[in-house]
């Protein structure tokens, strides 16, 4: 039974960060998207990076352990930053960019994505294990 309760709190953990991810994801991009308008999916690469950043603060983090593993990984890693980040976005950004006939946006779209993210990921691990 008891088991059964710490999978229920799980599941809750993904629930509630999930639900605060989606909201603020919502919150960034309709900012973005008032601000720099449609022309470049701007609120997709800007969330993706603040995704990546956070993804490797927390991973220096647990692998610090300053936090613990199972309540944090879940409610911040699987929940809140599973629903904020926006790869199913981003590839969807691509294709459309790429079916307008706008090519070399999609590949800076691509490019900016993926190395930007990375970098972002990179300097999140950086900043907490390099003190």
């Amino acid at each position: 039974m008891l088991n059964a309760i710490n999978t229920l709190s799980l599941y809750a953990f993904v629930a509630i960060g999930g639900a605060c991810g989606a909201s603020l994801r919502f919150f960034i991009s309709q900012i973005v998207l008032n601000w720099l308008g449609k022309g470049f999916p701007f609120a997709t690469l800007i969330v993706n990076i603040i995704g990546s950043l956070s993804m490797g603060l927390l991973y220096g983090f647990l692998e610090q352990g300053s936090l613990e593993l199972t309540v944090h990984r879940t409610l911040i890693g699987i929940g809140f930053l599973g629903a904020f980040t926006t790869f199913s976005t981003f590839s969807l950004d691509t294709l459309l960019l790429i079916q307008q006939g706008e090519l070399i946006k999609a590949m800076l779209n691509v490019f900016f994505n993926v190395v930007l993210c990375i970098l972002a990921a990179a300097l999140g691990i950086y900043l907490v294990t390099n003190k």
